[in-house]
């Protein structure tokens, strides 16, 4: 060892680190996967996922210590700047190894609850600390606890290991120094490129399963966790991920796939129009507008709903199928609170990239039911049981129409205060003050009601459920908690002043979890939603129906008339079935399915794939489609990507409908 150290001189210690580094990569990775050893034997992955995580962990290596290389190899020596390296070196060592340890212990904790690698969410999480420590403190101690351990240790050992490794060191000749430096940095960038491609490795390169966790296997969460943060700093488009259409080809289609009548249209449906999909649309319901507010439910997939086929947890929300507008066949657009957010406030179809609610662009000036319904003299207002400045909510809210924020700071002595904030039957008390207090002034309103107890860690108030197992902390018992507050406010809504004249939607963001070995796990995508209030009559509507169609219904019940650009499909019109379909976004993953469950699924840098839904068995199975539908699946992939980055979806100054 001694006289590799001796050859060697100053890279000695980088090529031991690299050595320690890549033996901690390849046991993290063999012990993900014997424990996920039925996905990898299933996908035929061992052997990839081996060895390209073995090319992974060379270019995270390669990264990491092609400056320190370079500046060991010019400066190394035992004067001023040499011992500044070495210190340098030292800390870059420490800082690494600690780093890559600590991500990797977390992983199975995150995989747990994403099933995933840590990814763009581990890092958009600690922008709210406050949430989220007090979220890992209510249900993650045993985690906290290791990962702080696991981070003692790692500094404490990285920085003997990093003394060690760098006394006694030889020193190179200068006339040898740039030579030195040249095959280091030739090394290092072959390295971190890893391919002698156009572009360097990156995840889709080595990407070789239809189960998303397998390919995160793949990586390393050092390497998932940084690939993330370059591309938060750009915004992300469907041409960067899926194949490109022409621009004229996707306005064409997704207007087909409308259900308006041409003439309704404001413009012609160019590329050059302001808005291709702007369009008059007439309210059902012509009588005295209506109050709407939307329940957003967090988490509470229709696995949890006996009348959708999952368990009895939600008997409230089975009592409102019986006796309001029920739909049997809704599926979310995405896995993320803001996605199902963005989806019933704004209409806009979802996309590779982040919500609208997280997009700078959008911050203001953009399309959303609060701005339209301002404009027409209603309140308009957020109710929520935590921060609102959580995922950039309040930013966004504001900027689009919100005039009214009622979150944590507004609530007068919560009886029950979580990780997340008030409890849902603090919310719910919450929102039936409001709804009394602008009845009572007469004031039509509009409010987005945003629950969040069934959120991990799953905090809510002792002895108001039977639970449904052991312990206390589990998402049944909360969904089954959220369900009973839920319940409470319905009964006393409706002897409330405003029953009669508000039209409520009870609506899922998205499912609890979106795990499973499919790209897009549709059966994860189905939520419950259903219409009630005063007027509204009982229906089972076994349709097939998305998140984007829910907010043009509710304008439409509420008696609305307006000129806006949303492209979902009033419900309380026939719908074509031909017409009649949903999308789902789950990261850069879309599906497309048809009223006979067909479905294209597009993946970054494929082509698109088809395949026939069973929703009993929750199973895809490969099958040829008519290239029509393909091409529609594939204009409505690109629409939101195209519609963002060309402004077709901005708020207007007026929503009156134009003259026909």
């Amino acid at each position: 060892m001694q006289r590799l150290k001796a050859k060697l001189g100053p890279i000695y210690p980088i090529l031991i680190t690299s050595l320690i580094i890549l033996l901690i990569f390849t046991v993290s990775r063999l012990g993900l996967s014997i424990w996920q050893f039925d996905r990898v034997s299933e996908a035929d992955g061992w052997l990839r996922v081996l060895s390209s995580g073995l090319r992974i962990d060379i270019a995270s290596i390669s990264y990491l210590f092609v400056l320190p290389a370079l500046l060991m190899s010019l400066l190394s020596g035992k004067h001023l700047m040499g011992r500044i390296c070495i210190w340098g070196l030292r800390g870059w060592i420490t800082f690494g190894l600690w780093l890559i340890v600590y991500m990797e212990v977390v992983t199975p904790a995150f995989i747990i609850e994403y099933d995933l690698r840590p990814n763009r969410l581990f890092i958009e999480y600690l922008i709210y600390p406050k949430e989220v420590l007090a979220m890992l403190w209510g249900g993650y101690k045993i985690e906290l606890l290791i990962g702080l351990l696991a981070s003692i240790t790692a500094l404490t050992l990285g920085w003997k290991l990093s003394c060690r490794v760098t006394q006694g060191l030889t020193v190179t000749q200068w006339k040898w120094r740039p030579l030195v430096a040249l095959v280091v940095v030739a090394i290092g960038v072959m390295g971190a490129r890893s391919t002698l491609g156009h572009r360097p490795l990156n995840p889709a390169m080595v990407a070789f399963s239809s189960d998303p966790l397998i390919n995160d296997l793949t990586l390393n969460s050092s390497y998932s966790l940084m690939f993330a943060i370059k591309q938060m700093a750009s915004e992300q488009s469907a041409e960067d991920f899926y194949p490109r259409i022409g621009p004229d080809t996707i306005i064409s289609e997704v207007r087909d796939s409308m259900n308006i009548e041409q003439s309704a249209f404001v413009t012609e449906g160019k590329v050059t129009d302001a808005k291709p999909t702007l369009a008059n649309h007439r309210a059902t319901y012509q009588g005295k507008p209506k109050n709407i507010v939307i329940l957003l439910l967090e988490s509470h997939g229709a696995r949890y709903v006996k009348s959708l086929g999952g368990q009895d947890l939600s008997p409230n929300l089975d009592k409102l199928y019986q006796q309001g507008w029920g739909f049997e066949r809704i599926y979310a657009c995405g896995t993320r609170s803001v996605r199902g957010i963005e989806a019933v406030t704004t209409g806009f179809s979802p996309t590779p990239a982040r919500s609208v609610v997280k997009l700078g662009k959008s911050q203001t000036n953009f399309f959303s039911i609060a701005d339209l319904l301002k404009e027409k003299q209603y309140h308009t207002q957020f109710i929520y049981g935590g921060e609102s400045h959580f995922d950039n909510m309040k930013s966004f809210f504001l900027g689009n129409g919100f005039a009214d924020m009622q979150d944590l700071a507004t609530f007068k002595s919560p009886a029950f205060i979580g990780s997340w904030g008030a409890c849902d039957e603090d919310l719910y008390d919450k929102a039936d003050q409001q709804f009394t207090a602008l009845s009572a002034q007469h004031k039509p309103f509009f409010s987005l009601v945003f629950s969040s107890s069934n959120h991990s860690p799953y905090d809510f108030p002792d002895d108001k459920i039977t639970l449904f197992n052991e312990p206390k902390q589990t998402v049944e018992n909360a969904v089954k908690y959220a369900d009973y507050a839920l319940g409470k406010f319905v009964e006393k809504a409706k002897n409330s002043t405003y029953w009669n004249n508000t039209v409520f939607v009870v609506v899922a963001d998205h499912d609890n979890r979106a795990g499973g070995a499919l790209n897009v796990p549709i059966g994860h995508f189905k939520i419950p939603a259903v219409i009630f209030g005063g007027g509204i009559e009982h229906r089972a509507d076994n349709r097939l129906v998305s998140q984007l169609d829910l907010l043009p219904t509710l304008l439409s019940l509420a008696g609305i008339d307006s000129q806006n650009p949303i492209i979902g499909h009033d419900l309380t019109q026939q719908v074509p079935i031909e017409k009649q379909r949903v999308m789902m976004q789950r990261g850069q993953d879309f599906a497309w399915m048809t009223e006979d469950n067909q479905v294209v699924v597009f993946s970054p840098g494929k082509a698109a794939s088809s395949y026939l839904y069973d929703p009993e068995l929750d199973l895809l199975s490969e099958k040829p489609i008519q290239q029509s539908i393909i091409r529609r699946a594939h204009a409505n992939a690109m629409w939101g990507s195209l519609a963002f980055k060309n402004d077709y979806y901005t708020a207007q100054k007026s929503y009156l409908i134009s003259d026909q």
